[in-house]
């Protein structure tokens, strides 16, 4: 098997994937996405330098996915802030909903705020 490596007896059912090539079989239960090890028998399968991926994490691995609306970023301009990537429409201040990006913010309770609002809505005073 490609993915436990140990031998496969005689009669055992074995999965073969055209794009691996079909020098490599597996284990029905070993045929799994190498990020989330989700079982792709009877799934749509992806290869991608010699791992297997369902289709959510082959597409993460060719495209950004926006934090804020959970889809693949398929714009040459994105932001990247707060160790995530984003739509520019998506990263916006969570009370006033102006987008931030390429502009000064503030996190409060985990969620960017613009100065604007920071100053009116959450400054002490």
């Amino acid at each position: 098997c490609y993915h436990c490596k140990l031998n496969m007896k005689e009669g055992d059912p074995a999965v073969y994937a055209e794009r691996a090539g079909y020098d490599k079989l597996w284990h029905p239960a070993c045929f799994v996405c190498c990020t989330c090890r989700e079982l792709l028998v009877d799934m749509i399968y992806f290869w991608k330098n010699g791992n297997l991926y369902c289709g959510r994490h082959y597409c993460d691995s060719e495209r950004p996915r926006c934090a804020g609306c959970d889809e693949l970023i398929f714009s040459n301009e994105y932001t990247h802030a707060e160790g995530q990537n984003w739509h520019l429409k998506h990263f916006c201040c969570f009370d006033c909903d102006s987008v931030l990006a390429g502009v000064t913010y503030l996190m409060v309770n985990d969620k960017p705020v613009c100065k604007s609002c920071y100053v009116k809505n959450h400054a002490a005073v």
